[in-house]
């Protein structure tokens, strides 16, 4: 599977992209797309409570609820409701990170093989992608409705670099949820850590990232993350 590219400055090194939280602030309207959902089954939904599913797939997401509130309807009934308000938000507004938009277009200018890994349905990734105009780098996506199991087990992340054809080990994962660091590391991927939460940056779950930009993306620059490829 291990191919070169001789045209990269990074040689064998291709990157994965978690989308949510990392390339774009997604997770306002994911969370008022959860906020809407269960406010019909009469359930008050709080950011403080949203925190605690960032990086989690949606469809966990939702399963998680209905063993907490008692919600009998099916999942996948619950999963489009989510989604098609989730999709609604996202294309009115969504916003990517600068710096990180800096970081994809220069990876793009050298010739890195790069694929987005998310735990978002494949329409809102394509949605959000296109919204932002990062459709014109990345051209690649996986979501982890496509495998079998979601972060933090790797599928997501091993797929991605099936389908980029390189070896797991040359692959480096940009990851801004503990979840997601967990896989990368269970995928035998480098992972460069932005935690969403800052207060997160300390936990256990980051402590296997190679990199950890502890003050998340307020601390995270193009730049410094190109710099480190560069040296590893």
């Amino acid at each position: 599977m291990r191919t070169s590219n001789s045209t990269s400055p990074l040689g064998r090194t291709a990157i994965v992209f978690d989308l949510d939280g990392t390339l774009v602030d997604s997770e306002p309207n994911y969370f008022e797309a959860g906020r809407e959902l269960l406010a019909r089954y009469g359930v008050t939904h709080t950011w403080q409570e949203h925190e605690r599913t960032i990086g989690v797939s949606t469809a966990e997401t939702i399963q998680m609820w209905q063993d907490e509130y008692g919600i009998t309807d099916p999942l996948e009934e619950l999963l489009d409701e989510k989604n098609a308000t989730y999709l609604r938000l996202a294309r009115r507004s969504t916003q990517a990170y600068p710096e990180m938009v800096k970081f994809v277009r220069r990876l793009h200018g050298d010739g890195v093989p790069m694929i987005v890994a998310s735990g978002s349905s494949l329409a809102a990734i394509h949605a959000i992608l296109e919204g932002t105009g990062l459709d014109a780098y990345l051209t690649k996506a996986v979501s982890a409705d496509e495998v079998p199991s979601g972060k933090p087990e790797p599928d997501v992340f091993l797929e991605a670099a099936r389908r980029l054809g390189v070896d797991p080990a040359d692959c480096v994962v940009m990851e801004d949820a503990a979840p997601g660091a967990v896989a990368a590391h269970k995928a035998g991927m480098r992972c460069i850590a932005i935690p969403y939460v800052a207060a997160a940056a300390d936990d256990a779950e980051f402590a296997t990232a190679d990199l950890l930009f502890k003050g998340g993306q307020r601390e995270f620059t193009a730049q410094a993350a190109y710099d480190w490829l560069s040296a590893h």
